[in-house]
């Protein structure tokens, strides 16, 4: 079965670790459903925040939901002049069968509009 790459990015209104856990629960859940991904299709998922994120390890979050089992792993985003503020973006390797054009990628919340190329 091919391995596919599914994104998605939310951002935080402040850095609280049970605001950022709400928002990234948020958003790895609506990445699953909306692709009708089984946990146990899930290969391994690449967590980065901007460096203004301090709270809380997004993986952590991810955990509460039930990924504990799940390579997880975090990374801190560039800090690029004009970036998008208090961001987490995802990366999630997932075995399936669906073509790379047939994923739909979730960029929720102040993260709308970093891919505003994809389609719904």
């Amino acid at each position: 079965m091919p391995t596919r790459a599914l994104r998605g990015a939310t951002t935080v209104d402040v850095d609280e670790a049970s605001h950022l856990t709400d928002r990234v629960c948020t958003l790895v859940t609506k990445m699953l459903e909306r692709n009708a991904v089984d946990k146990d299709d899930i290969v391994s998922i690449l967590f980065t925040a901007t460096p203004d994120i301090h709270s809380v390890f997004p993986a952590t979050a991810a955990r509460t939901i039930d990924l504990g089992d799940v390579p997880l792993i975090c990374a801190q985003e560039l800090d690029i002049a004009g970036g998008t503020p208090r961001c987490i973006r995802v990366m999630m390797h997932i075995d399936t069968e669906r073509p790379r054009g047939q994923l739909h990628h979730v960029y929720l919340e102040g993260a709308r509009t970093l891919r505003d190329d994809l389609p719904d």
